[in-house]
């Protein structure tokens, strides 16, 4: 329960000062000295947009973060439900610990592969 209101009070913060104003939140320290774009860069943008109710707008500031955020409620609400049932939490994200590894570095490929594109000609449609 402390990590999700922990998410939503972040979430309601970036609703409430919006990133698209300069001077609310520093840039991006990896855009600003070599230009090219992070894999979280136009994640409070996507934030704000949550926070207000536009999800394609969201989807066009980070891809990336909208699938993160959307992540995290379908991990927290199995684990939510799970121990709502009264059995034990553990293992509850992912059952079979090889599989862990797995999906990290099925994550981190992602990420790296996210990173890369929106940086090429071809994927400057996943700029923010």
């Amino acid at each position: 329960m402390g990590a999700l209101a922990a998410v939503l009070a972040a979430f309601a913060f970036v609703g409430l000062v919006d990133p698209n104003e300069p001077g609310h939140y520093p840039a991006c320290p990896l855009l600003r000295l070599t230009g090219v774009y992070c894999p979280g860069c136009g994640g409070l943008r996507s934030a704000y947009a949550i926070a207000h109710g536009e999800p394609f707008t969201a989807l066009g500031a980070n891809a990336l973060a909208v699938f993160g955020y959307l992540g995290f409620a379908v991990v927290w609400l199995r684990w939510f439900v799970v121990c709502a049932r009264g059995r034990p939490a553990v293992g509850v994200a992912v059952p079979v610990v090889p599989l862990r590894v797995v999906h990290g570095w099925v994550i981190g490929a992602v990420v790296l592969g996210f990173t890369v594109i929106r940086n090429l000609p071809f994927g400057s449609f996943l700029t923010p």
